[in-house]
């Protein structure tokens, strides 16, 4: 059941005067929930609740954390069709997206329950005291990772499951020990509500403390706003755009104490395209990239807007090949008017520039709020001199760069700005001469795919999902898998501390039976 309220804790409140409704872009009307915006009051309740539940929640246990996780994703699962129903009415995307979204964000809450389980992610780290050492004793030290304090998590507009209430954001800084405020995203708040009941209710179920996690409305930027600038906050996990993004980390810059903000922002994921794999796989690479760059309409942070290869007669086989697949794609609903709006004005802004020049686009009728795929084309001269066609264009649109050789391919390449991902499509051989452009491609990306396609970010410890900026805010850590728990803890030493008040992560008897690194050697071993 939707109310259109906010839970400040486990309780719903709607005080405030202030509403609005989301958005059904697949049938073009409003939905017809009425949604309130949290007031003052109930923001500074949620936070102060946040931090009261940190001095609690800390000290649990990676079992007791790890059955609040899986208890989350039973819950969600519980929710049942009602839950997708209503995704699709906010987002506009079909069933089976909804499905295979859930999947992702309940197997993310279930691999950082399982992370909790084993134990080893504190990296535990012990170095024995050596009381004889000349000419002065050693002492003893012992290294943990312990929380940051209460996380703000902002919902994305693109994943209403994966990157939103109970996302990889809120899923890895509940697995590190920190309560979490969600700031719902407008677009989709209905969802969020459903989504923030199951994990109330799974809260309550394994006696989590009040305030573990609260889920805020708000429709424009006065609830980011305080909440990134409350002094009990401690960090902020982001993914959307990089003006909102860099907003938001000016924002807690500028705090009397400065807190980390993690964002996930723009990038346009460059495709280099090698001329012997054109020539050997033009087809096979035409109708990957067609679907890499329609797929949701474009509106993933991983879509492929820059293709780059050789003037010749492969890259022209290509550009037709390409044109004639991407033409027979029937569009795709966007996420909001607003969405589709910003879609035609930026690609229209590209269209604008000189020497770009439109070489496909879908030809059929198109219902609205469905964005009608493009490609344009323009030489790499004409792209070196100027900025704005490397600048992300949200939505089913890529730019193929026709540059007259590998000298300047590589010298596009190392101006671009810092992205996810970046591909390169090659023969095995051909891929062997070209280690300057790997070395380029490295350090602009956080991600280096060989023949493939950037859409599509696997859910596991390998994957990093972040890059140099302002692809991300810190290219140290990832957005996706269980190393980003990493971004919500901090590096902890206790000296001469006695065995029985220590972690139990720490104590000589391992009683956790984790892997630690002792006096130098990672081992499992007691310290006798």
């Amino acid at each position: 059941m939707i109310t259109g309220k906010n839970y400040v804790g486990s309780t719903l409140k709607a005080a405030g005067n202030k509403t609005f409704k989301t958005f059904n872009p697949q049938q073009n009307v409003e939905n017809p929930w009425v949604f309130t915006e949290a007031t003052h009051e109930e923001i500074e309740e949620a936070v102060a609740l946040a931090h009261q539940a940190f001095g609690t929640y800390k000290k649990y246990s990676g079992l007791e954390r790890a059955g609040f996780l899986n208890a989350i994703a039973d819950e969600i699962v519980a929710l049942g069709n009602d839950l997708l129903v209503q995704y699709c009415s906010e987002s506009g995307f079909p069933m089976g997206r909804a499905e295979g979204e859930r999947g992702r964000m309940v197997g993310q809450l279930r691999a950082f329950a399982q992370m909790l389980i084993e134990g080893s992610w504190v990296q535990a780290a012990i170095d024995t005291a050596i009381t004889d050492r000349v000419p002065a004793p050693k002492e003893d030290l012992r290294k943990i990772l312990v929380p940051l304090g209460p996380v703000v998590v902002f919902g994305s507009s693109n994943f209403p499951f994966a990157f939103s209430t109970a996302g990889g954001d809120t899923a890895s800084a509940l697995a590190a020990g920190c309560p979490v405020i969600v700031k719902s995203h407008s677009m989709h708040v209905g969802t969020g509500e459903m989504v923030a009941s199951a994990i109330i209710k799974a809260a309550q179920k394994t006696n989590m403390p009040e305030g573990v996690f609260s889920n805020l409305i708000g429709g424009g930027t006065t609830l980011g706003t305080a909440l990134v600038k409350h002094p009990l906050v401690k960090a902020v996990g982001f993914t959307g755009s990089i003006r909102a993004g860099r907003a938001l980390f000016d924002l807690a810059a500028q705090r009397p104490e400065p807190i980390p903000v993690f964002a996930e922002m723009g990038s346009v994921n460059p495709v280099v395209l090698l001329p012997n794999a054109v020539k050997v796989n033009s087809q096979k690479w035409a109708t990957a990239y067609a679907g890499s760059i329609t797929l949701g309409a474009g509106q993933f942070c991983t879509n492929p807007g820059l293709l780059f290869g050789i003037k010749g007669a492969e890259l022209d086989k290509f550009s037709e090949e390409l044109t004639q697949a991407i033409e027979k794609i029937e569009p795709f609903c966007m996420l909001h008017p607003s969405m589709k709006n910003g879609f035609e004005e930026g690609s229209a802004t590209m269209l604008a520039q000189k020497g770009v020049v439109k070489i496909a686009e879908y030809k059929g009728d198109a219902a609205p709020n469905y964005g009608v795929q493009k490609v344009l084309t323009v030489d790499g001269k004409t792209f070196l001199e100027n900025k704005t066609l490397s600048h992300e264009v949200f939505g089913p649109v890529s730019v193929l760069v026709q540059c007259d050789d590998e000298q300047q391919l590589l010298s596009i390449i190392n101006q671009l700005d810092g992205q996810l991902t970046g591909t390169i499509i090659g023969e095995p051989e051909e891929l062997k001469n070209q280690d300057e452009l790997v070395a380029a491609m490295q350090s602009k990306v956080g991600r280096l795919i060989f023949n493939g396609v950037p859409t599509g970010v696997e859910v596991c410890p390998s994957m990093i999902h972040g890059g140099p900026y302002p692809a991300s805010s810190d290219s140290r850590f990832t957005a996706v898998g269980i190393h980003a728990v990493y971004r919500w803890v901090r590096p902890f030493s206790y000296q001469n501390w006695p065995n029985e008040l220590l972690p139990a992560a720490l104590q000589n008897e391992n009683p956790l039976q984790i892997l630690r690194t002792l006096n130098n050697i990672q081992t499992k071993s007691q310290i006798t």
